[in-house]
């Protein structure tokens, strides 16, 4: 079935899914399918997760919104709990992570022009991906995301990733740059890791340089890869940090966290939301991040992350168009010498949801409450997939 009032944004729909419950989702003709995705990270406590729903519930019946002219309880509780889960000092809230990261170039403009500089560039890596909005897709390093959408907006430099020699260049040749931008791990580019040493060094040479070092924890935050954040894996502290996705566990929130100096940026008319930080959002943030915490979820996103991992090493071992399996808790990579589109309906039509990124990685993005046996479920139905596939 196709709306016609819709623009084709998306294209044709995999399916009408109607109805979410824990690791399971439901369609319109009552097929059930396994969820290794998550609404693309965004689920980590599952579907339609009772603490979530019933704190949604309560808020709808009390206060929906108001604007930010006024003291939101749920907002400064929230803001409170995601300072001490992250060690920053405060929050921005926003919709989502595209706004987020908004919010995080503009900081980096107001940390430029502060220190004198005329053209405030951020610097950014290749293969990322930091939203669609055209500040964000500036940032972003695919051509995909761009074309189109020219001019793109100026003060962005691009190094390769992962890769200090190529940073120290770029930075070396343009004195405008006040601010680093990454993924600590590319999750549209095909789940491309930072180690832990990168982004020790980062950190060290943003210090040196007097920079920003900004991370774009959108896909990674939230518990996904077995800490509240990932830079937690280095022990690192950012100036600034933003996150969404899992966030709200499906109800429409962003943040923009930032820490020390950086934190003292924005200031009264530099920006702003009317629905950021809303009573409604903060109340299924608020839910998530306790249920997170109380159950402790993060630590359960590590132990099922390995278990996966391990059953796709194991299950694939022999198989040459497997170039590598990859991830940090439940965020993996497997990826192939080919292009993979078509596992997307391959899997589908056995019942689970996957999703292809960087057109030859399968990336898996599951719900922290997966049980072991639905874990080795997602093993069993994909691995064979992925061992008889031969091209798109």
């Amino acid at each position: 079935m196709t709306n016609q009032a819709l623009m084709n944004t998306y294209g044709t729909r995999a399916a009408t899914l109607v109805k979410g419950a824990g690791a399971r989702l439901w369609d319109a003709e009552g097929n059930e399918y396994l969820d290794a995705l998550s609404g693309i990270a965004v689920c980590g406590l599952g579907h339609s997760h009772p603490a979530v729903a019933k704190a949604v519930a309560e808020q709808a019946t009390t206060l929906t919104h108001c604007s930010n002219f006024f003291t939101i309880p749920n907002q400064e509780r929230l803001a409170d709990k995601l300072c001490a889960a992250s060690g920053m000092d405060k929050v921005f809230f926003g919709n989502s992570g595209a706004e987020a990261n908004e919010a995080a170039i503009k900081m980096a403009r107001l940390h430029g022009h502060k220190k004198g500089i005329k053209l405030p560039t951020v610097l950014v890596m290749d293969n990322a991906f930091h939203g669609r909005t055209l500040a964000t897709l500036s940032a972003s390093g695919g051509r995909r995301v761009q074309a189109g959408f020219e001019p793109l907006v100026r003060g962005f430099a691009r190094a390769m990733f992962n890769d200090m020699e190529s940073l120290t260049t770029v930075a070396d040749n343009n004195p405008s740059i006040c601010a680093l931008f990454v993924e600590p791990i590319q999750g549209e580019g095909g789940i491309r890791m930072a180690s832990s040493e990168y982004l020790q060094q980062l950190r060290e040479f943003c210090d040196q340089r007097g920079w920003l070092l900004m991370l774009d924890e959108v896909q990674t935050g939230n518990g996904r890869t077995g800490k509240y954040f990932y830079y937690q894996h280095s022990g690192i502290v950012p100036d600034v940090v933003t996150t969404s996705k899992g966030l709200g566990n499906g109800v429409p929130i962003g943040a923009c966290l930032a820490h020390g100096e950086a934190a003292e940026l924005m200031q009264p008319g530099n920006h702003g939301s009317t629905f950021g930080g809303n009573p409604l959002a903060c109340a299924a943030a608020l839910a998530t991040i306790n249920t997170l915490q109380d159950e402790n979820l993060s630590e359960r996103a590590a132990v099922l992350g390995d278990r996966i991992m391990a059953g796709f090493k194991t299950a694939l071992a022999d198989v040459e168009h497997v170039v590598e399996i990859r991830g940090k808790g439940c965020m993996i990579g497997i990826e192939l010498n080919k292009p993979c589109k078509s596992l997307f309906p391959a899997a589908m039509a056995q019942g689970l949801i996957i999703n292809v990124t960087a057109d030859s990685v399968i990336r898996l993005l599951p719900p922290f409450i997966m049980t072991d046996d639905e874990a080795d479920q997602l093993v069993a139905i994909l691995a064979p997939l992925i061992k008889h596939f031969s091209a798109d």
